[in-house]
This record gives C-alpha cells, sequence and structure tokens, in this order.
C-alpha cells in the first residue's frame, strides 16, 4: 500500500513539473507578440552602438530632454497610463532613481501615451524622476532602442558615452530584481 502511494504521489509530481514546463513554454511561444520590423528607415539600435539624435518634450514643463549623447548613465523606462504591470513597476523605479542620488544612474521615464492620461495616472502614482512624453507608434523612439514586440513596460540602460547597454521587456517585480538586472552583464 505504501509503494502504491509513494508511485502516486511520484506520478503527481512529474505530472506537475511536466505541466509547469509546457506552460512556460506556450507562453513563450503564443503570449508574447512577435516582433515587428522597423518602419522603414528608422534605425534600431543595437548593444554597444551609440543612440541616435533622440529628443522628446517634458510631461510637465517646456522645453525638451536629450537621450543621446554623453552624461551621466541613464535608465529608460517606457510606460504608459492603461499598462497594469507599469503602475505596479513605478515605485520600484522611483525608490530605484532615489538609491542613485544626482550621481549615479539617472531614470528617466517616457510615458507613451497623451499627456492628459500621462498626468492623470502621475496624480495616482507620483513618481520624483523626469519625465517624458511620446506619442506611441511603430516609429516611436523605444522601437528604436529594441522594442520590436511593442511591449510595455519597455526598459533601456544607455550608459554614459550615449551607448545602449541592454533591454528589458516587462516590469521589475522589485527593487533587488531590478538593481541585480542593472548590476548583471548584459546578454
Amino acid at each position: 500500500m505504501k509503494r502504491d502511494a509513494i508511485l502516486t504521489w511520484s506520478a503527481i509530481a512529474v505530472l506537475g513539473l511536466v505541466s509547469a514546463g509546457l506552460g512556460w513554454w506556450l507562453g513563450q511561444r503564443v503570449m508574447l507578440p512577435p516582433e515587428q520590423p522597423p518602419p522603414a528607415g528608422l534605425v534600431v539600435v543595437e548593444p554597444g552602438q551609440a543612440l541616435p539624435p533622440m529628443a522628446l518634450p517634458y510631461l510637465a514643463a517646456g522645453g525638451e530632454r536629450r537621450l543621446d549623447g554623453p552624461g551621466r548613465p541613464r535608465l529608460i523606462n517606457y510606460w504608459a497610463s492603461w499598462c497594469g504591470p507599469c503602475r505596479k513597476e513605478m515605485p520600484i523605479l522611483d525608490a530605484f532613481a532615489a538609491e542613485q542620488g544626482g550621481n549615479g544612474i539617472q531614470v528617466i521615464g517616457v510615458a507613451l501615451d497623451t499627456a492628459d492620461e500621462a498626468r492623470a495616472f502621475l496624480r495616482e502614482v507620483p513618481v520624483a524622476f523626469e519625465t517624458l512624453l511620446e506619442t506611441p507608434g511603430p516609429g516611436d523612439s523605444s522601437v528604436a532602442l529594441g522594442n520590436r514586440r511593442n511591449i510595455l513596460p519597455f526598459t533601456a540602460l544607455v550608459d554614459g558615452e550615449g551607448r545602449l547597454v541592454k533591454t528589458r521587456y516587462g516590469e521589475f517585480p522589485s527593487l533587488e530584481a531590478l538593481n541585480e538586472w542593472v548590476r548583471s552583464p548584459a546578454e
């Protein structure tokens, strides 16, 4: 009797592992949108390459902010008001920005949204880091930085020389995960 129980539980455990693996594989194959080719003429930056000239307007005030060129290392995070994972991630990004202070990696948020929707979102989920605004579309700057799947949130890490280091699809679940991603070598 004891042997039958062990065999039954072993079979259940193996079936569970196989199901989990199959679920992960299907999620990767089916759930992720396919990569889209960029519009004609849009250059997509690869890791190690310098960002092309890129300037976006500030959400809160007039003027533009350049994303390219030398300066502090930058973590550029693309989000939208309708994006649930973006809502969860914003406090993590804000904590990371505070942790970096005025000398570390600069966090820059880019709202792929309307100005009114982005402002309403930030009233509910306030952050202290710079926020820029861009109209979403197949040729927006997130695509130029490698967001070929049009997934939000999307994050790009740029070094102090203005070169793309690496990118990430999806939210950071914790401050520790964000710090680990920043510290880990580019893939």
